[in-house]
């Protein structure tokens, strides 16, 4: 938003805010009625935006950027310029989803693996009963397809008027389609939440929350995946460091 205090990590726009001013800017973003999109930077996004121009563009596009990661946190106290605390997707949800309850937003779940969506949307309702969860959908979505691929699902999701979307294809995919799909589904509000939908329905575990504390969450992954996460935490993600002090040292040249 406008007027509001912004730092970057690499090339990624991060917004400094808490993690109550986070919800209040989403709710806000909502009532304005305008659309957007939220996005939730960590370390690999941070990589990604650097080798991936379509997932730099949707980062730059994005309404609202909230810092999720430890390392970043680090990362812009280095720098001399802080963010006030960890806000990722997973731990926003919950809350974010009792104050759509409170307001009487109305929500859609869209992505994941078969069936999740519907078994976290069980939960929730179970825990927020006031929630609205207007529908939900896993469709199998090829961001480098052409939009008439794409169509069914995104009519299916603009025919419920959501207010918010949770965004659950992981990145750097659910970036590029919020960003592909903001003008069709306004004035709805989207969330990119990674496998936030996945804790919720308990179809996989996230780290305990002390690991989370202290930035080891990407540790967890790694035991549960290896395969998967190998290449993204260890491989990719080593090029991390000389992203940053790359663009730090170049936004501090004259």
């Amino acid at each position: 938003m406008e007027g509001q205090p912004r730092i970057f990590i690499g090339r990624v726009p991060v917004d400094v805010v808490t993690f109550q001013g986070a919800l209040e800017r989403i709710d806000a973003l909502v009532a304005k009625g305008e659309g957007g999109y939220v996005v939730t930077p960590n370390v690999d996004h941070v990589v990604l935006a650097e080798e991936n121009p379509r997932f730099l563009e949707a980062y730059e596009e994005a309404s609202l950027s909230l810092v999720d990661g430890f390392p970043l946190l680090v990362t812009a106290k280095i720098m001399k310029t802080p963010l006030p605390e960890k806000i990722s997707g997973s731990d926003l949800c919950v809350p974010l989803m009792e104050l759509a309850a409170e307001r009487g937003r109305t929500v859609y779940l869209f992505g994941a693996g078969p069936g999740v969506a519907e078994k976290a949307a069980d939960k929730l309702r179970a825990r927020i009963p006031k929630l609205q969860i207007v529908g939900t959908d896993s469709p199998m979505i090829d961001i480098n397809a052409p939009a008439e691929a794409r169509k069914e699902a995104i009519d299916r999701l603009k025919a419920k008027k959501p207010d918010l979307v949770l965004m659950a294809l992981g990145a750097p995919k659910q970036e590029i389609l919020m960003n592909l799909i903001r003008e069709e589904v306004r004035p709805s509000v989207m969330l990119g939440i990674g496998a936030t939908l996945d804790f919720i329905a308990g179809t996989m575990k996230r780290a305990p929350s002390w690991m989370s504390k202290v930035g080891l969450e990407w540790a967890f992954r790694l035991s549960q995946e290896p395969k998967r996460m190998f290449e993204r935490y260890v491989i990719r993600d080593s090029k991390y460091p000389g992203i940053v002090i790359r663009h730090h040292r170049s936004r501090r040249t004259p």
